[in-house]
């Protein structure tokens, strides 16, 4: 018993000895806490590569880079050149009278000093972020005849059959401007100073 107390109180002198030579280090914290972005904020980016439904498969992976600063509370929460990365989370193949279509998912954003923030987000269209989808162009044009009554005059004008052409593919070019709706809050913790 005398010996486990002898090393028992060797061990805790040592302990005392080694938290007295370590010099008291004081971390310097930020002057700010997190910032929360809202669900629906629009973010402006380019497309850095070309996308397309006849290439590429569900699951294939999308970078965009952001083309202005996004300031919130006179603070740059997203500045110009941060990256953002997605995947293609759906893809509809063209059929006959319908283009084909796909749904861009946005999953994380990385600053330029390489921190990674996770976001949940679309690249936005006004058809419940679908890109593509239209209709296709119709078979064939059918003349008729429209009576104008102030004039009292007959003129051919062409309408569009009911019959539909086989759908084309949906392309999003490199380089084009595009905007990502954050479909969740983000919670935003740091912040690139230059």
């Amino acid at each position: 018993m005398k010996k486990f107390f002898l090393i028992l109180s060797l061990f805790l002198s040592i302990g005392f000895v080694q938290a007295e030579e370590l010099p008291n280090i004081q971390v310097d914290l930020r002057d700010y806490h997190g910032i929360i972005v809202p669900t629906g904020t629009f973010i402006p980016v380019m497309n850095t590569q070309e996308i397309s439904t006849q290439t590429c498969s569900e699951g294939y992976k999308v970078k965009f880079i952001a083309t202005n600063d996004l300031y919130m509370h006179d603070t740059n929460i997203i500045p110009k050149d941060t990256v953002f990365f997605g995947y293609i989370e759906k893809i509809n193949a063209p059929v006959v009278g319908t283009n084909a279509a796909m749904k861009i998912r946005i999953s994380k954003m990385i600053y330029s000093d390489g921190y990674e923030t996770p976001i949940r987000g679309y690249l936005y269209t006004s058809n419940n972020n679908l890109f593509g989808g239209e209709m296709s162009e119709p078979v064939k044009y059918i003349k008729m005849a429209q009576r104008q009554q102030r004039i009292k005059r007959t003129t051919i004008q062409l309408q569009p059959s009911a019959e539909r052409k086989m759908g084309s593919h949906t392309t999003i070019p490199t380089g084009s401007n595009e905007i990502i709706i954050l479909t969740s809050p983000a919670w935003i913790t740091h912040t690139v100073t230059n």
